[in-house]
């Protein structure tokens, strides 16, 4: 018997004289090491026994983990110990994923109401594939069993105070922590363990709704008492720079903050300022988008000097922009916020031909308006709707186009016109409304009925 140390790859015997082994592998005629180790020859075979064992994690195996990556809905934990087992954890095992319905027996607004990072916990392997997912809630040995201040740094302390059943010896932190029965050691010796603290099941009150309604990015950077005070001049976090949010960055001058409707789907933040950048410095601009990044149709654009806020808006309000005109307005002029440019009076323009264009629609109209937009009703997919929207300069004249227009033929189709109502849908004949036609057609029922 012999021992040497090796490292993978490493040429320990020809094929032959030995037998390939456990930590070993052939190449043509030679044996190789696959793991760093010692190999040992009895009886004619070849091992290598690795320095350290590799842990392969199962389901229903326990883990303490410590919590690394918090999100709204779920999170990942770096497992640090498989409980009964030696070794190392394999590498694509090291991350456990959870999720927020699987931390404790309450509601929970986000991760972070139940457990914060650094805090180190037990679980329970539910899953190995695709990725190891972990369940604090499976038992009441599970949960958080040391946390840290997020103030200080001290180490937390068991203690209920209403929703709240951890505090800070130190400064005056209280928080929740979905708790393990042997939380901070001596919790395992009462009668149902720390467990018991997570008050499972129960509501909220009103001091937890209130700190929540703050929402998640309010309650992360909510500060508690700074006890590290040596007479130098407290400073906070402050939002700077563009975002989404209100009060997140310094207000402007009134009169340079500038609001941007009516935007095509494919303008982004770097195209509006590449447009509204000739107008003067710009010291914010972004496009407004929802949670799956594509573009809601509107932005703000910021201005130095409330000059060239002025000129932009002379300039690019009602602008063309990809087929679109949009509107450019100051974004805290109250007056104008909810009116916004005037396009001339809407008419609807009903059963066209699926090829008919703008071009086609203005010859329609021919003499009897002037047409100011002309706004083609499509899908998703660009497909024409077979109506549109036309906008026309003579306000007081929607009658007579009406008249002169509706019930002739576009290429032998026989075309609707109407004056439109708000919201896109369509004035009917008469100027009643669905509503009022509908109150005279019960009116009518209920005559029959007494006659």
């Amino acid at each position: 018997m012999t021992t040497s140390l090796v490292t993978p790859g490493t040429d320990i015997g020809i094929v032959g004289e030995l037998e390939a082994g456990d930590g070993t592998t052939t190449i043509d005629d030679r044996i190789v090491a696959t793991t760093t180790g010692h190999t040992r020859i009895e009886n004619g075979c070849i091992t290598v026994e690795a320095s350290k064992s590799i842990v392969n994690i199962e389901i229903g195996d326990t883990v303490l983990c410590q919590f690394e990556k918090l999100q709204e809905k779920g999170g990942e934990a770096r497992i640090l110990v498989v409980e009964g087992k030696s070794g190392d954890v394999l590498p694509n095992q090291l991350q456990g994923h959870f999720h927020v319905t699987r931390i404790v027996d309450r509601f929970l607004h986000t991760v972070a109401d139940a457990v914060r990072r650094r805090d180190v916990a037990r679980a329970v392997v539910t899953e190995v594939q695709p990725v190891v997912r972990l369940d604090f809630r499976e038992r009441e040995d599970c949960g958080v069993l040391h946390a840290i201040c997020p103030s200080c740094g001290d180490t937390l302390e068991a203690l209920v105070n209403g929703d709240w059943n951890v505090a800070c010896p130190t400064c005056e932190y209280e928080g929740y922590r979905a708790l393990a029965d042997n939380f901070g050691a001596g919790w395992a010796e009462l009668e149902q363990g720390a467990s018991a603290l997570n008050l499972s099941g129960k509501r909220w009150g009103k001091e937890a709704e209130q700190l929540f309604a703050h929402g998640s990015s309010g309650r992360a950077t909510y500060i508690a008492a700074d006890v590290r005070e040596d007479g130098r001049e407290r400073t906070y976090f402050r939002f700077e720079g563009q975002g989404q949010g209100r009060g997140r960055g310094q207000r402007a001058a009134p009169g340079c903050r500038l609001f941007v409707g009516g935007l095509p789907r494919e303008v982004d933040t770097e195209k509006l300022r590449e447009l509204f950048g000739k107008h003067g410095d710009m010291t914010d601009c972004i496009v407004m988008t929802d949670d799956s990044g594509a573009s809601r149709g509107f932005g703000f654009v910021t201005y130095s000097e409330k000059a060239n806020a002025d000129a932009a808006i002379k300039e690019l309000d009602g602008h063309k922009l990809h087929g679109r005109r949009i509107g450019v307005r100051d974004a805290d002029n109250k007056e104008k916020r909810t009116k916004g440019p005037s396009k001339g009076l809407k008419l609807y323009v009903g059963n066209l031909p699926f090829d008919t264009d703008e071009k086609a629609i203005t010859a329609f109209f021919g003499d009897h308006a002037t047409i100011n937009e002309i706004a083609l009703a499509t899908d998703k997919a660009g497909k024409p709707k077979g109506f549109a929207f036309v906008f026309i300069n003579e306000k007081d004249k929607g009658d007579a186009v009406v008249k002169a227009l509706n019930g002739n033929e576009i290429n032998g189709r026989r075309i609707k016109v109407d004056i439109s109502q708000s919201g896109g849908k369509k004035k009917p004949q008469g100027g009643k409304s669905s509503r009022e036609l509908k109150a005279i057609s019960e009116e009518k029922g209920k005559k029959k009925r007494r006659r």
